[in-house]
């Protein structure tokens, strides 16, 4: 019996690529900045985020928005884009996995190991105005 290795329907099928490139670039897009980092959201995305000093259930406004975008029609603000804002429900506060931090100094019998937990927001899109 000869068994072969292929790949799962529908990855790297170039034509179901080309849908999804397609359907994105259609579709309402934003750049935001929180926590240090930028993010590009569309609507009804989930994103982890930095912590965020807000309750489960909150609904937030994000007002520092680099870029907005719909197909082809493209806004770049400058360094914000005036009256934008994009607007997320907190879904949940959490921490991620734990990062382990092990140091050692050779031939000295000196080792530390400790463990970090970084916190952390999860957030739902629901709006992008502008």
């Amino acid at each position: 019996m000869l068994l072969t290795k292929c790949a799962p329907a529908g990855i790297n099928d170039p034509v179901k690529v080309r849908a999804q490139a397609e359907r994105d670039s259609k579709e309402m897009f934003a750049v935001i900045k929180t926590g240090g980092k930028q993010y590009k959201v569309a609507v009804d995305d989930i994103v982890v985020i930095e912590k965020l000093h807000e309750e489960a259930g909150a609904k937030i406004s994000f007002d520092d928005v680099l870029m907005t975008g719909e197909g082809d029609a493209v806004k770049i603000g400058t360094p914000t884009v005036k009256g934008a804002s994009v607007t997320a429900e907190i879904l949940e506060q959490r921490r991620a996995r734990k990062i382990l931090v092990f140091r050692k100094r050779r031939r000295k019998n000196s080792r530390r190991k400790n463990g970090h937990r970084q916190h952390e927001t999860v957030v739902k899109i629901t709006g992008i105005k502008g």
